[in-house]
């Protein structure tokens, strides 16, 4: 009886089944990953063995799913970027609960609308910063990297923090104004993100630099400095993009997204050199982005020990209220700032002296609305294997007289040219920003894809971050939620401080 209007509606639709007849209803279990997508892909931690598995839709995914993993088991990667669907996208701490409640929370909004802005309550706080508790005093919205609460927003008192309020496309909503004034803030004065999770390794080793350099497309930072590095396949394509500390001829701290540590951690295990030593060391410190205008003097007022005055793109030890703590001279916003990183028990004394100095607290909504105005990339949404890394707009970051993985193809494709480009779309958009995966069209035609759009605050812009046709020209058009608008190419690839003066002050 439960099954008899669907098998009435099918027999409208096909009239050959009323005449054949239901042979055998099969009632059965339908099993959910966390996010309601199959895991496909290499088994984390298992050598040599895959998984294909947690398919909700059966039969209808198994044409693809059996053309990614046999090109996963012959090839070594298959063409298209699997990310949603890659085992190593659930790291250790999605426990039996987690993976139930999770499941259970997809599979009842299955057919629901997946606004840009919710946020969905369950199994979370399953990792949170030694700050988390102080963080929902200031007013914090959370949300989830790899398990890791981070703040998204800053609410004020008599803000809605329904769920109903975020059942929107627009960009507007009681967010909006705080993560303005939290990018303003940042821009002219300071502001402190806790921004725990980062993935952190170090490579040891006689070697070690040897063995990296043959990895990355770019050339090793020197001693005391620091270099991001982005890791080519075989095909040129990018697999993942690290920020590199090198503390000594053969020393390195490597970091990377907080979702990527399972993947990135295989993706140098796999081939490395006898005789280096390389560990994950995730857990043992976090990390705090002080960045603004002012930085310089809120950390000389802290009773620092190190020498601010070293340039960007430097790292240092040194020593925060007499605590031990490694400031690297980095901002993802692209202002004068240091990355903070220091061990987890020493946070909330860093973290609560820096706000009493000062500085405004401000989340992940407003770190993503600045980098899109600098024009930074973010992983497995602007960098994945989709693309090579000329096709990435990366070619500042290849150094052609070093032999890496994916050179040949690299050179190949340079000299025959990229089919494809990276480009920075200034957009005249309406109400709502471009989403990933947002058509570029023209003429009507599509010739590229966004792969990350939102709204610049300190520029008052609608930015997105797309890949398109080579000769696609510079007038395009971008078909956000239904609603075709116009954009346009920024030729330097930057809306804010094109020239970098900021970041380097």
């Amino acid at each position: 009886d439960r099954l008899e209007w669907y098998i009435e509606d099918a027999l409208e639709r096909v009239p050959l089944l009323g005449s054949e007849g239901v042979g055998r209803v099969i009632n059965g279990p339908i099993p959910y990953a966390p996010d309601g997508h199959p895991l496909i892909g290499p088994m984390p931690g298992v050598p040599n063995a895959f998984e294909a598995c947690a398919f909700t839709f059966g039969i209808a995914q198994a044409g693809g799913a059996g053309k990614v993993l046999s090109e996963w088991i012959t090839e070594g990667a298959p063409e298209w970027d699997m990310w949603s669907c890659d085992p190593r996208r659930f790291t250790g701490h999605v426990d039996r609960e987690i993976a139930k409640a999770q499941g259970m929370q997809t599979y009842g909004h299955e057919y629901a609308m997946n606004f840009p802005w919710r946020r969905f309550p369950a199994g979370r706080d399953a990792k949170v910063s030694p700050s988390h508790d102080r963080l929902l005093e200031l007013g914090a919205q959370t949300v989830a990297a790899n398990g890791w609460e981070r703040a998204a927003w800053f609410a004020r008192a008599g803000d809605d923090t329904s769920d109903e309020a975020t059942h929107t496309w627009e960009r507007q909503g009681p967010w909006h104004d705080r993560v303005r004034a939290e990018c303003e803030a940042v821009r002219d004065g300071v502001g402190v993100l806790d921004l725990p999770g980062f993935t952190r390794m170090s490579l040891s080793g006689e070697g070690a630099a040897a063995w990296l350099s043959a990895r990355i497309a770019g050339r090793l930072p020197k001693v005391g400095r620091i270099g991001l590095a982005y890791f080519p396949d075989d095909k040129g394509r990018v697999v993942t993009e690290m920020t590199l500390l090198r503390q000594g001829e053969d020393r390195f701290t490597l970091i990377s997204a907080a979702p990527a540590q399972w993947h990135d951690y295989e993706w140098l295990a796999r081939d490395l050199a006898p005789g280096l030593e390389l560990m994950d060391r995730s857990d043992t410190a976090t990390t705090m982005l002080v960045t603004g205008p002012k930085a310089r003097d809120l950390l000389a007022g802290l009773q620092v020990q190190a020498d601010l005055s070293l340039p960007w793109l430097s790292h240092q030890p040194a020593k925060l209220l007499a605590r031990d703590c490694v400031l690297a001279r980095v901002s993802f916003a692209g202002e004068l700032g240091w990355e903070v990183h220091c061990a987890p028990e020493d946070q909330p004394a860093l973290y609560e002296a820096i706000l009493g100095a000062g500085a405004v607290p401000f989340g992940m909504w407003a770190l993503d609305s600045m980098r899109l105005e600098k024009g930074y990339r973010a992983w497995k949404s602007d960098l994945t294997t989709d693309y090579t890394l000329l096709e990435s707009g990366l070619d500042r970051f290849i150094h052609w007289d070093h032999d890496f993985r994916g050179r040949d193809a690299l050179l190949a494709e340079r000299q025959a040219g990229s089919r494809r480009r990276f480009a920075m779309l200034d957009v005249e958009a309406g109400a709502a920003d471009a989403p990933l995966n947002a058509p570029v069209r023209v003429n009507g035609h599509i010739v590229g894809a966004v792969t990350s759009g939102g709204w610049g605050h300190r520029t008052g812009r609608s930015i997105a971050l797309a890949v398109v046709d080579a000769d696609a020209g510079d007038d395009l058009s971008i078909e956000i939620f239904g609603e075709v608008r116009p954009a346009q190419v920024v030729p330097d690839g930057s809306v804010y401080d094109a020239g970098h003066e900021r970041v380097r002050a």
